[in-house]
């Protein structure tokens, strides 16, 4: 008997799966405590609908995400700091701050934790920083640092 299963079974499989089973197993363990349901034409349909569902969400925030990495990469992030003798900053520009900068000035919601910061910026210069907006699309972000006047 092919049943679908409604939370994880240890050795049977995880919650979504269609397994085929013995039918006793299923009828007398499985269905009445709910763990699964038998595998019809209905629970079939509704199983296949949920999946195309959750394919068409893939891709829609994968085509967000990659106009997103687009228009960031056109753009130039100006942040200024201010610093101390030699040019070296009290601190150094976070993910944190970038983030802020292109929400207040360009009006983009960006997640700090998708912006990579391999190293801390503690000097003047242009950088580029790799920004992953979804796990198989990154892109650049183009950050210049100055002096605050």
């Amino acid at each position: 008997m092919k049943v679908l299963l409604l939370q994880d079974v240890k050795g049977q499989g995880k919650k979504g799966e269609l397994i085929k089973v013995s039918d006793g197993y299923a009828k007398n363990y499985l269905i009445p405590r709910k763990l699964a349901k038998e595998a019809t034409d209905a629970v079939l349909n509704e199983l296949k609908a949920k999946e195309e569902s959750r394919q068409h969400k893939i891709a829609v925030e994968r085509a967000e995400a990659q106009a997103l990495a687009d228009k960031i990469a056109a753009i130039n992030i100006v942040i200024r700091q201010q610093a101390g003798a030699g040019g070296k900053f009290y601190g150094s520009v976070t993910a944190k701050e970038i983030s802020e900068e292109l929400k207040t000035k360009h009006g983009i919601d960006l997640d700090k934790r998708k912006i990579i910061v391999n190293e801390p910026i503690k000097t003047f210069g242009k950088y580029e920083l790799t920004v992953k907006y979804y796990p198989d699309i990154t892109g650049i972000l183009n950050l210049i640092v100055t002096e605050k006047e």
